[in-house]
């Protein structure tokens, strides 16, 4: 299973149900709608169709809702477009006025209060770069430095220049509402610069009672950068927004900020989202290109939490493959990695708190007993979140009763969430996690899993609780010798004699003790469940000799064990349970 997230961005190439349907089930985590596009009618419309997707495969997969920002554009042109030629001179006005060859109106009006003669201009995503001359009159008179075609609406980027935008648009807020009113389960912040701009984008969905909706700060400036340890503290997480990232800052500084953002992440346990033109040529290709698949695998070797997937699933040719691609390179990257030696250098958040602690213990349990999943019982999902910051080697199973949690889950790296109905007892709790890990494969019969939960039951932040449990019934216990379990049916005997009559070759021979009388049928038997204890005993001594998994002083074997039942024998943990493995 794979355990990186994948989000796929919504758009054109995928407006049916049949399209989604396959997204979903191919491995899209989390859907994600670009509000930079689109009426609120569109949006509504994608909303109830993948909703109604959603529901049909009862399949956790989250909303996130990108928002605009407060982005600096040119505005309306006489004739759409225009050229530039380089050496050109060019104004940009803070009126509104039709634009032309000589001059634009740009959508920021204080931008000329900003800049300052020498700073640097790009439009069209850094195709066309403009320097300052002069500012007078609220103009900014500059030069063409490197020509292109400009046109209506076309992206502006100040790159080092500390812009005074507000955080949030009307259309930022008015967007927001509509998460809220639609039950979206994340929202991706445009060009956040501060933690003051996080916190006002809060302030705004508690004031709408959307409080529970996650808020996922972007990277893609570098006062961001700066500020990034104070963004990644008041955040549920963070995106690395690569395109406009990579014409704020020089292109050759992209990777280097990427990794220090992912191991800020890491560290402090916040999913971060590595996303922009990551399978980008399969827009219009059906396969990737080389430096594709290396930039996928670095990132998932860097520790990233999700990769996200624009243009290639919205609008391009080939967007159920493109997932498949990312899938199975994701899948490949994963099984190179030494889970156990990254857990062991790992520097984190120490902060003492008891989940913190128990999250932590879990894994190095997990890993010490070699166990097939974590499970826990959460309520908030925080618990789930803590276990996934330490990246352990098995995965961790995440029961709740909140739809909402289950959906936010989807974005946490190696967590599969697991809707449950309320437990009345720890023991009704504990079942219901194991039932859900075998139903869904992930465990089996007589396999070992640590479980987390938290007392009194029900109650968010109260995780106190690490339990190691067997899968499975566990009929009795005792000191195995052997390595390899083994499954049989069972023979019980009470007498050398009945031993000598009743068994068959191949069983599972339980006995209240051995002697040499007996050791005819031993070598036939698959394993002994003696009652007898002792490690200098015959039945060690014989269970060695001929290499039959043993296990012995189990109390009360010869009542409990019935003739005919299937049980395996498990020497390394000394116990015998009910059904196959």
């Amino acid at each position: 299973m794979r355990k990186t997230k994948i989000i796929c961005t919504l758009g054109p190439a995928v407006d049916s149900e049949e399209m989604l349907r396959q997204l979903m089930l191919k491995g899209m985590d989390v859907a994600r709608l670009n509000f930079s596009h689109g009426s609120h009618e569109e949006h509504k419309a994608r909303v109830e169709r993948f909703k109604k997707v959603r529901d049909s495969l009862d399949l956790p997969v989250a909303l996130l809702m990108d928002t605009k920002g407060p982005e600096i554009r040119l505005g309306k042109f006489k004739d759409k477009e225009v050229k530039l030629e380089k050496g050109d001179k060019f104004v940009l006005l803070s009126e509104d006025k039709l634009g032309d060859e000589k001059e634009a109106s740009v959508s920021y009006k204080d931008l000329y209060k900003d800049v300052e003669k020498g700073s640097s201009i790009l439009i069209n995503d850094g195709l066309v770069e403009l320097v300052v001359e002069k500012i007078k009159d609220k103009k900014i008179y500059c030069r063409v430095v490197n020509g292109g075609i400009i046109g209506d609406n076309k992206g502006i980027n100040v790159p080092g220049v500390d812009l005074h935008l507000p955080p949030l648009t009307e259309k930022d807020i008015e967007d927001i509402k509509f998460a809220v009113e639609n039950e979206f389960d994340f929202i991706a912040v445009s060009f956040v610069r501060k933690a003051s701009d996080v916190i006002e984008i809060k302030k705004v969905l508690e004031e709408n009672k959307g409080q529970e909706i996650k808020v996922i700060a972007k990277i893609e400036n570098r006062e961001a950068i700066e500020n990034a340890d104070e963004i990644v503290e008041v955040s549920d997480g963070i995106m690395i927004a690569r395109g406009d990232l990579g014409v704020e800052i020089p292109v050759e500084e992209v990777p280097i900020v990427q990794k220090m953002l992912i191991e800020k992440c890491y560290k402090n346990g916040k999913p971060v989202i590595t996303a922009t033109q990551m399978l980008d040529s399969m827009i219009r290709n059906p396969r990737p290109t080389r430096a594709e698949a290396s930039d996928i695998a670095n990132a998932i070797y860097d520790g990233t939490s999700v990769i996200m997937l624009s243009g290639e699933t919205a609008v391009g040719k080939y967007p159920v493959e493109t997932l498949e691609t990312m899938s199975k390179i994701a899948q490949k990257a994963e099984m190179s990695i030494d889970y156990w030696e990254r857990f062991s250098k790992m520097q984190y958040d120490t902060s003492p708190s008891v989940t913190n602690a128990l999250s932590h213990a879990a894994c190095t349990t997990a890993q010490d007993l070699k166990a097939s999943a974590i499970i826990t019982v959460t309520q908030s999902g925080r618990t789930a979140r803590m276990i996934s910051r330490f990246r352990p080697q098995c995965p961790i199973i995440a029961t709740t009763v909140s739809q909402r949690v289950r959906r936010q889950l989807s974005l946490s790296w190696g967590v599969y969430p697991y809707l449950v109905p309320e437990a009345s007892c720890t023991d009704d709790m504990f079942d219901t996690g194991v039932e859900k890990a075998l139903e869904s494969k992930f465990v089996d019969n007589g396999d070992l899993v640590v479980i987390t939960a938290g007392v009194p039951i029900g109650v968010s932040g109260t995780t106190n609780m690490l339990k190691v449990h067997v899968v499975g019934k566990v009929l009795v216990r005792g000191t195995g010798i052997g390595k390899k379990p083994v499954t049989g049916e069972v023979c019980v005997v009470k007498t050398i004699e009945e031993a000598k009559e009743m068994f068959v070759d191949g069983q599972v021979l339980v006995l209240p003790y051995t002697n040499d009388d007996v050791i005819e049928v031993i070598r036939k038997a698959s394993a002994l469940v003696v009652e007898e204890g002792g490690l200098a005993s015959h039945t060690v001594t014989v269970g060695k000799a001929l290499g039959i998994p043993v296990i012995i002083g189990t109390y009360n074997a010869t009542k409990i064990l019935k003739n005919g039942s299937v049980v395996t024998v498990d020497p390394n943990r000394g116990i015998v349970y009910y059904g196959s493995n």
